[in-house]
């Protein structure tokens, strides 16, 4: 409720704004009334261009009428009759209008609501500008009251150009009425011949008189006319030159800002918000460049209808050329692809994306509505699209359901196609070059569209090209895919030739892009810190410098980035930085945002610090040789030296690993491993995510269960009384601190760890192997069952 406290404070042109959101598709008495509720409904958690969501948009237009239903049985009094039946009324408004589109009504209510918060921010921001004696604003907030205030200089300069040509069409119809009356006197000079000659001198001295007194006038008027004419088309050029000024400050400044923003949100970047202020901006310019143009040709007409000696006809002309050329910019430009098709692209796989025109309400372009097609291109097609060279072939592959017609969304006054089920069918690859491979070539979206404003005046076709896609055809690719694709959208510049980027870069700029892309993953605030990032760079650089600063100035090539692989190792740098994301991301996500998990440590650096602290202590690192691995390092006595302190270093887990048993239930099962580095006790920071124990038996059947064992810190398990041994003595994990390990394999020959922390992927087995293997062997000496 506090955004709708703080709305209803705004005033002047933010009061009229926010008043403006309302109408019949959703009037401004539900929002009053409804205020609580409606600020605590997750609506953005509502995806608008999917389908499936549709139940969860059904479910809160059912709750929203409820709402409304049982505020209005409360209302009692007279007054409250009458409000009783209006809210009734409202509710079965809303039911019959968005019963059949209830997704229409979470995008009503989202930009509503996005509106007031930008409404009373804009307020807040003006209001402590003001309270603080005229200190300087913040950047954003600054241009954006610079913008406005040239929209308000615009705004009186076009109504005073109105009235200016309202006062010449005044003018020049006086100017007409005279002419036509000098015409008369002239008519009646010559139908003086046939009167008397004294009638006929007398009649003819005071014609005369009257003539020479209208055309006097007419002469000095016509002067004036021109004057008059002039001086308003010096107006509308300044005018022009005002609209151009505040074009090139929305369009080439603060759209190119946000397509910037939409091209780092693709790296895991924030997301790109604003396109509402910037449609709002863009209808204003529309709106008044309109009436410009309609002034300029009205000026136009009224030259015809009176021509005067003088240059207007050319002057006009070149306004008219010019104004034309204007909002042609605004509207080619305006056509923006709101949601972006994804830049790995697999064939044979549905995907969506939406554009939009920013202009298109204010035009009244959906009055019919126009038709956009979507085609892939290759990035030579592109280059020769952008100058305008006509291309060969149309398209470098086949996209299934690739039309689609814009939609007018009245709720928040936005024209927009949404393809929702497009499939790349095939792809047409061109010559590689070098050692470039298929996950380096780049395609684009093409979105084209051809449509009429002014009555077919003006015709427009626009087009707009996607951010770079890559083209896949297996799951495998997409991890040098996406290399591609993080690479482009971190170091395009504005206005490159498709697809240029740089082949190097400096150093820091890559630890920008790689930890907003750590982070996004991590849906946290957690990124990568400054030891992180060193690490980072010794792995990139073959360094063994803990100085960040030796880096500073570093640059890294894209060879070195994902073609080249690491010494010793056959997978390249990003190879080894996106597993570690993508193991994190789906199995390790809270324990890194818990700060459990160190990540990024060699085995001499793990040494070092667990050799300074009590045996027992373990930490998390991920694994130098195998792609998407993580391993426990921990201090412990040598078994085989009485008194010699050592590190070992368990085989490395992987997501297969995960799979079948967690990180935390693993860390439990290993009662060895007692305290986090530096000296967190384990349950303290992982009892959280063990795994409940198992229910009793059901049917007479116990269920078994896996336990992680290392054998050479495994603590004998005693005897149960009773009789015959049982490594299923209980159903349920051992509680917390029970110092019992059972487990339903015996001690392994293989050995999955050496005191020096050296292993060989060769000549071992990981986890999920073991198992398997395990499940194959003759289970009757590892446990007895009960049977029903």
């Amino acid at each position: 409720m506090a955004v709708w406290i703080q709305a209803q404070q705004l005033q002047g042109e933010a009061l009229h704004q926010m008043q403006a959101l309302y109408g019949q598709h959703f009037p401004i008495e539900v929002r009053h009334y409804l205020a609580q509720w409606i600020e605590s409904q997750l609506w953005d958690s509502v995806e608008l261009d999917n389908p499936a969501e549709e139940a969860k948009a059904k479910r809160l237009l059912d709750n929203l009428v409820a709402e409304l239903q049982r505020k209005a049985q409360h209302q009692v009094g007279e007054d409250g009759f009458l409000l009783k039946i209006k809210l009734g009324h409202y509710a079965n408004q809303l039911k019959s209008t968005y019963d059949r589109c209830p997704l229409e009504l979470v995008r009503c209510i989202r930009h509503i609501l996005h509106s007031e918060q930008r409404l009373v921010q804009e307020a807040t921001n003006v209001s402590a500008s003001c309270g603080s004696g005229g200190q300087a604003m913040d950047s954003l907030s600054q241009r954006h009251q610079q913008i406005n205030q040239a929209f308000e200089e615009l705004r009186l300069a076009t109504q005073e150009t109105e009235n200016e040509l309202r006062n010449l069409q005044h003018n020049q119809e006086y100017f007409i009425i005279q002419y036509q009356e000098n015409l008369r006197i002239q008519a009646q000079l010559s139908s003086l011949a046939s009167l008397p000659p004294a009638e006929r001198t007398q009649r003819e001295t005071t014609l005369q008189s009257k003539r020479a007194t209208v055309e006097a006038w007419l002469t000095r008027e016509a002067s004036t006319l021109q004057k008059y004419r002039l001086d308003l088309s010096e107006q509308h050029q300044k005018s022009l030159a005002l609209l151009r000024k505040q074009q090139t400050l929305i369009l080439d400044e603060e759209l190119i800002q946000w397509k910037r923003r939409q091209q780092l949100a693709g790296n895991g970047g924030p997301p790109e918000g604003g396109l509402d202020v910037l449609q709002s901006w863009c209808e204003k310019l529309a709106d008044l460049i309109w009436q410009n143009r309609q002034q300029i040709r009205r000026c136009e007409h009224l030259t015809q209808q009176l021509p005067l000696p003088g240059p207007m006809e050319e002057l006009l002309s070149k306004l008219n050329a010019d104004i034309t050329d204007i909002i042609s910019a605004l509207v080619t430009s305006t056509f923006i692809i709101e949601k972006q098709p994804p830049q790995v692209l697999k064939t044979q796989t549905k995907f969506a994306a939406t554009v939009r025109l920013l202009v298109g309400g204010k035009l009244n372009v959906h009055m019919n509505p126009p038709q956009v097609k979507a085609v892939i291109v290759s990035e030579q097609q592109a280059k020769a699209l952008l100058k305008n060279e006509s291309t060969r072939n149309d398209s470098s592959g086949e996209i299934l359901n690739n039309n689609c017609v814009m939609e007018y969304h009245q709720a928040t006054g936005t024209l927009s196609a949404h393809f929702r089920n497009m499939s790349l069918k095939r792809i047409k690859r061109s010559d590689r070059r070098g050692a470039e491979s298929v996950t380096e070539e780049k395609f684009t979206v093409l979105f084209e569209s051809q449509f009429s404003v002014g009555g077919n005046e003006l015709v427009f076709h626009v087009k707009t090209l996607s951010l770079p896609v890559v083209v896949i055809v297996h799951g495998s690719q997409d991890n040098n895919a996406t290399a591609t694709v993080l690479w482009d959208n971190a170091f395009a510049e504005p206005g490159r030739v498709p697809f240029i980027v740089p082949d190097k870069v400096l150093w820091p700029q890559l630890c920008e892009a790689l930890d907003m892309k750590y982070k996004a993953e991590m849906h946290s605030g957690r990124g990568l810190s400054e030891d992180n990032l060193v690490f980072l760079a010794q792995k990139a650089f073959s360094s063994s410098s803990n100085n960040p600063e030796d880096y500073r100035n570093m640059t890294i090539s894209w060879a070195q980035f994902n073609r080249e692989s690491l010494p010793g190792r056959n997978f390249t740098f990003w190879q080894w930085f996106d597993g570690v994301v993508e193991l994190m991301k789906k199995h390790l996500k809270p324990h890194w945002n818990d700060g459990a998990i160190l990540g990024f440590v060699n085995k001499q650096q793990a040494q070092d610090m667990l050799l300074s602290k009590p045996n027992g202590t373990f930490l998390l690192r991920f694994s130098d040789s195998e792609i998407g691995g993580i391993t426990i390092a921990w201090v412990a006595e040598n078994p085989n030296k009485a008194g010699e302190r050592l590190v070992w270093n368990l085989l490395p887990y992987t997501t297969k690993d995960f799979s079948i048993r967690s990180l935390a239930d693993r860390i439990s099962d290993l009662n060895h491993l007692l305290f986090l580095y530096p000296d967190r006790p384990k349950d303290e920071v992982f009892a959280k995510y063990y795994t409940p124990p198992l229910s009793k038996a059901v049917d007479g059947y116990v269920k078994p269960q896996i336990r992680q064992v290392v054998p050479e810190f495994t603590t004998p398990n005693p005897e149960p009384t009773g009789g015959n041994p049982t490594f299923m003595d209980q159903a349920a994990s051992p509680s917390v601190g029970n110092p019992n390990n059972f487990g339903i394999y015996p001690a392994m020959s293989d050995t999955m760890l050496d005191a020096d922390g050296d292993f060989d992927l060769e000549d071992t087995m990981d986890v999920a192997r073991h198992v398997e293997e395990l499940l194959r062997r003759p289970m009757a000496n590892q446990w007895s069952s009960q049977q029903s």
